[in-house]
This record gives structure tokens, sequence and C-alpha cells, in this order.
């Protein structure tokens, strides 16, 4: 039952992470809030960081159910692949100011440009990529039933994250996302 409860926490954790993004929802707000919609972001951000410390809390206190016996290369391999997932986050988010992603510092309409440089032109979603390395780094070192839910409720909500960030921003940024969109995968890079 308790496994249950995390999967279901993280269903209601990325159902309101699609909602509270939604473009439709934040034209409704913007009209209702007017100036006071600047803080959105920051209200947006709390929510999230709330619903990540109870998932963390109840993931902690849940007895744990190894899947996957500990060996030197389940852990190197996890550790590895969650630096590489790290620094991947890390380096994907150096382009955008963080006072104004986390809703510090107000947003205005419209501010925003779209970023295709850096590991943005090798990948739409390198943010997406990292966080998958962290999690499957995270589950090859715990080995246990929590790390795995954690790791398939990310892989199961991608898809539809995915779906709806992009609606969103190609009613931002119209043909010029289509063409981004086009000729730039969304997580795995192509090597050629």
């Amino acid at each position: 039952m308790n496994y249950v409860l995390l999967g279901l926490s993280w269903a209601v954790f990325y159902s309101l992470h699609s909602f509270l993004a939604a473009t439709k929802l934040k034209r409704i707000l913007q009209g209702k809030l007017e100036n006071a919609y600047k803080w959105y972001r920051l209200v947006y951000t709390l929510i999230s960081i709330f619903l990540i410390l109870g998932i963390t809390i109840q993931a902690l206190v849940i007895p744990k159910t190894i899947l996957l016996s500990k060996s030197v290369f389940t852990d190197y391999l996890g550790y590895m692949l969650a630096g590489f997932g790290t620094i991947i986050v890390t380096k994907s988010s150096k382009n955008y100011s963080l006072k104004r992603f986390l809703g510090l510092a107000p947003l205005e309409v419209h501010e925003e440009a779209l970023i295709t440089t850096s590991l943005y032109s090798k990948i739409r979603h390198p943010l997406y990529a990292g966080l998958i390395l962290i999690f499957l780094g995270y589950f090859l070192f715990a080995g246990t039933l929590s790390s795995a839910i954690h790791l398939g409720c990310l892989l199961l909500y991608l898809p539809v994250g995915i779906y709806f960030e992009e609606k969103n921003l190609v009613a931002q940024f119209g043909e010029t996302y289509h063409k981004y969109k086009s000729a730039t995968p969304p997580i795995i890079p192509r090597f050629r």
C-alpha cells in the first residue's frame, strides 16, 4: 500500500506540474490577478517544493524493499549516471536566471527568449535528460522498490510533460519553435 501511495503522490505532483504550467491557466490567472501575476512563478515553485518534500519524506519512511542487489558495479554506474545527470541539469540551467526560474524575481510577460544554444542545440529537453540519468543512477545505487517507482513515474510522465510543455512553447514562440523542434531531438541526441 505504501508503494501505491508513493506512485499516487508522484501522479499528483506531475499532474499539478502540468496543470499549473498550462498556458490557458496562466492567461486566466494573469487576467484575474493583474499585477500580482508576476509572482505566480514563486507560488508555483513553493507548491512544487512542498510536494517534493512530501514525496521525499514518504519515500524515507517506507520500509526498504530491495529489487537490485548492490555491487561495486551498480554503485559505480549509479554514481556515474547520477553525476552525468547532475552535470547536464546544471549546464542546461546556466541559460536561465535562477531568480526568475524560482520566482524570486518577477517575470514580466513575453520576457523569455527561446534558447537553442549549448546543450539545447543537441536536445530540446536537457533538464529532463539529466533527471532521467539522476533517477536511473539513484535506482542503480539504492536498488529499492521506491527508487524504481521514482524512476518509473518519471518515465511515464515525460511523454505527457513534453507534449504539454511543447504545446506551450509553440504557443509562445510559434514557427521558430516548430523549426527548432524539427531539427533537434527531444531527449536523446543524434550521434552523427
